[in-house]
C-alpha cells in the first residue's frame, strides 16, 4: 500500500478534523458587524487551550492543503 491508496482517508481525517476546530472557536463577529454596523470595537486575546486550538485549526489546515496538492502531483 502505497501513499497514493492511504492519501484519501488521509484527507477525510484532516477535514474532519478541520471542521471540528473551526467550529469549536468562538466567533468574534456578530452579524451586525459584517453589515458594517459601528458596535463595540475591543480587542480580544486568545488564551491557554482556545490558544491552542486556534494554532492546531491553522496547522490542520496547512496539511489538509499539502495533502491536496500532493494528490494533484500522485
Amino acid at each position: 500500500m502505497g501513499i497514493s491508496a492511504l492519501l484519501p482517508y488521509i484527507q477525510i481525517l484532516l477535514s474532519l478534523l478541520l471542521i471540528g476546530g473551526v467550529l469549536l472557536q468562538r466567533s468574534e463577529a456578530g452579524l451586525g458587524s459584517a453589515f458594517g454596523a459601528e458596535g463595540f470595537s475591543t480587542h480580544y486575546t486568545r488564551r491557554g487551550a482556545e490558544k491552542f486550538l486556534f494554532r492546531a485549526t491553522i496547522a490542520v489546515a496547512v496539511l489538509f492543503a499539502l495533502s491536496s496538492f500532493l494528490a494533484l502531483i500522485i
